[in-house]
């Protein structure tokens, strides 16, 4: 019979083994985890709806005539330029900053696949916007900022600041705060694997973006496009992509506010 003495390993060792840690369900490394989530989403949102009913209420009823340049900046783009700003100083305030906690990482080939899926997005968003058209006729079919300079004239400088909002600036803030701010609160969730967790990011940016216009009648719609959008970022795992295919996407509709504004051609 032997026994162990003090010192031995047998000795040291507990006489039951420990209970081992249970496996972590979050697949987000610990450098890209952060203090945020659906509540900074919510902030943002009520951001967003506050400011856009405030500049409403500043610019007022503008009349017949030509749109000034106020009502662009302040009407159209403020709103959105706000609530984007406010989703990355949280990233700053509770998180890594915005290149880690955004994924605003930047790579020429997210560029390239972000430029693919926004054609393919375009094509797509082309047949259903003529297929929306003639479900519910042209009056429902038409968006917020189509039905804000429909038969008026602007100015010049108003037109191409309104042109490239839509079609660079706007994208980018969007991206900000949905495939951004609200894909990094939807990835912090517990999900059974990683995939999971970003087709569930993926799925829920998608609605939420659509549903976030607030035009229930082209809800659909943007459904479509916001799908190519969405698939950017979730191939890549980054949101330049996404920005791209939203910029590729935008272009078109940018190009027909800018000319039918201006009073070039009618659509």
């Amino acid at each position: 019979m032997t026994t162990s003495q003090p010192g031995d390993p047998a000795s040291d060792a507990p006489p039951f083994p420990e209970p081992e840690e249970p496996a972590a369900t979050v697949f987000l490394p610990p450098e890209r985890r952060h203090r945020w989530g659906f509540g900074a989403f919510l902030l943002v949102e009520a951001v967003l709806l506050s400011s856009a009913a405030f500049v409403s209420v500043l610019v007022g009823d503008t009349g017949p005539g030509p749109l000034p340049i106020r009502v662009v900046l302040l009407g159209t783009m403020l709103p959105t330029m706000i609530a984007a700003g406010v989703a990355v100083l949280i990233t700053y305030l509770r998180g890594n900053g915005p290149v880690i906690d955004l994924r605003l990482e930047w790579r020429w080939a997210d560029v390239k696949t972000g430029f693919r899926f926004g054609c393919v997005g375009l094509v797509f968003t082309t047949v259903g916007a003529y297929l929306w058209t003639q479900l519910v006729g042209n009056a429902n079919a038409t968006s917020a900022i189509s039905a804000l300079v429909e038969d008026r004239k602007m100015s010049i400088s108003a037109a191409i600041v309104m042109f490239v909002y839509l079609w660079l600036l706007g994208p980018i803030c969007e991206e900000i705060i949905y495939r951004g701010l609200l894909w990094g609160a939807a990835e912090q969730l517990q999900w059974r694997s990683e995939r999971w967790g970003r087709v569930a990011a993926f799925l829920l940016c998608t609605a939420v973006f659509a549903a976030s216009h607030l035009e229930p009648l082209r809800t659909t719609l943007l459904l479509v496009i916001a799908v190519p959008i969405g698939l950017a970022r979730l191939v890549t795992g980054r949101l330049p992509a996404s920005i791209v295919a939203h910029q590729v996407n935008n272009f078109l509709p940018a190009l027909t506010i800018l000319l039918g504004a201006l009073g070039v051609a009618s659509f």
